[in-house]
């Protein structure tokens, strides 16, 4: 008889952990709480379904900072380029975009998920929907909900916990297993929104005007940190790649001080010394407008941006320094109701190289249910991946040697 794997959590992670399980002959059952599966992964792809990157595995590494070494061997063992394979196993041809990223030619999940379910289907993985774990019985097992809200203990083989994070929890990743793991000795880091916007104090005109506009020539600085990319101004601050890639940082300097102050540099492939000078040749009695349109370049929304951080110098060497490094101060950050992911969830501390659970032999657990955050590109999509395969692979050694 086959030994029988439970995984609960029907996303990326659980999904491929599912995969690679029944693949090696093992009998799998997955409960999703919602009435359909990878709900998080399908709102992903509305936009163009980010799967990976195509920069080299040691510049891809570095993106996961302090959770690098732990994420490391399981991104090496199914890196980027195994990510293609599988997703073109599947028939959905990929294409590399002018920034790295790496998408389905569809530019959506919808086609590669259906295809996806269909090799699980062939595969025998049982998909239970509307199926939720609440928590444990006095016997130490799990207890599954299902439609009909009666709790029923399961008593599989092993488990593979891949619940998510608390980001969009409408799509059915609410942290609320937290207290569960927690009684049962689980170290549990408290949720935070990560790769979401930050609130900015803007004029009432200025919201008006450009909220809604991508501030798209411009670099962005915070701690010593500096790069380059695209936001997007909004009614409440500014959200996009470039901030959510400084996210870690902002969060943390405005949960200490209560604010912090992003760096813009508004004509970011110019010098401060050349733009000087061009600054400097305008002509006399030339507008200011006309001068920042002219002679810096800056489009209306830069410089809108400039007038909205308070006076703007008229001296051309104060003005190209307050254009190459105008200060903008954040507030505060949106909630995780409003966050692409979330930082926090299961402690490193808790979990051992196989991804098993310290405190409860035979539970594995994978994806954004571990306190690991990356910024979006495709780093968020290959590392639950990623981690997924492993703990699958760690399952099938762990009950190989029992």
């Amino acid at each position: 008889m086959s030994q029988r794997i439970a995984i609960i959590g029907a996303g990326p992670a659980g999904l491929i952990a599912a995969e690679k399980l029944s693949s090696e002959g093992f009998a799998v059952d997955v409960y999703e709480r919602m009435p359909s599966v990878a709900r998080k992964f399908l709102m992903a792809g509305r936009g163009g379904l980010n799967l990976t990157h195509s920069e080299t595995l040691d510049a891809f590494l570095k993106r996961y900072d302090l959770a690098r070494d732990w994420l490391e061997p399981a991104i090496r063992a199914f890196p980027p380029a195994e990510l293609v394979a599988w997703c073109e196993g599947l028939g959905q041809a990929v294409f590399t975009g002018s920034s790295g990223r790496i998408f389905p030619k569809s530019m959506k999940a919808t086609p590669l998920l259906r295809a996806w379910l269909a090799r699980l289907d062939g595969l025998g993985v049982t998909i239970h929907t509307r199926h939720s774990w609440r928590g444990f019985d006095g016997a130490g097992r799990f207890l599954i909900a299902g439609p009909d809200g009666l709790l029923r203990p399961i008593q599989p083989d092993a488990v593979v916990l891949a619940l998510g994070g608390a980001s969009w929890p409408r799509l059915g990743s609410k942290g609320d297993w937290t207290g569960w793991l927690s009684e049962r000795g689980v170290e549990i880091t408290p949720f935070t929104p990560s790769n979401a916007g930050f609130n900015a104090r803007w004029s009432a005109v200025f919201k008006e005007r450009f909220a809604g506009e991508p501030l798209k020539t411009a670099s962005f600085s915070h701690q010593g940190r500096t790069l380059r990319g695209e936001a997007m101004i909004t009614a409440y601050g500014m959200e996009g790649g470039a901030i959510y890639a400084l996210s870690a940082s902002l969060r943390t300097a405005i949960e200490a001080d209560g604010k912090t102050v992003l760096t813009l540099d508004l004509a970011p492939d110019i010098s401060e010394a050349a733009l000087a000078n061009r600054l400097g040749a305008a002509k006399p009695g030339q507008s200011l407008s006309n001068t920042l349109r002219k002679q810096a370049r800056l489009s209306s929304l830069s410089a809108a941006l400039l007038r909205e951080m308070g006076e703007v110098p008229r001296d051309p060497a104060a003005l190209a320094a307050r254009i190459k490094a105008l200060p903008l101060t954040l507030t505060g950050m949106q909630g995780l109701e409003r966050a692409i992911s979330s930082a926090g969830g299961v402690a490193r501390a808790s979990v051992d190289d196989r991804f098993m659970l310290k405190a409860l032999p035979g539970v594995f657990v994978a994806g954004e249910m571990l306190d690991w955050e990356a910024p979006t590109g495709g780093y968020l999509l290959q590392a639950c991946f990623a981690s997924g395969v492993a703990a699958a692979q760690s399952v099938a050694r762990y009950l190989t040697a029992r």
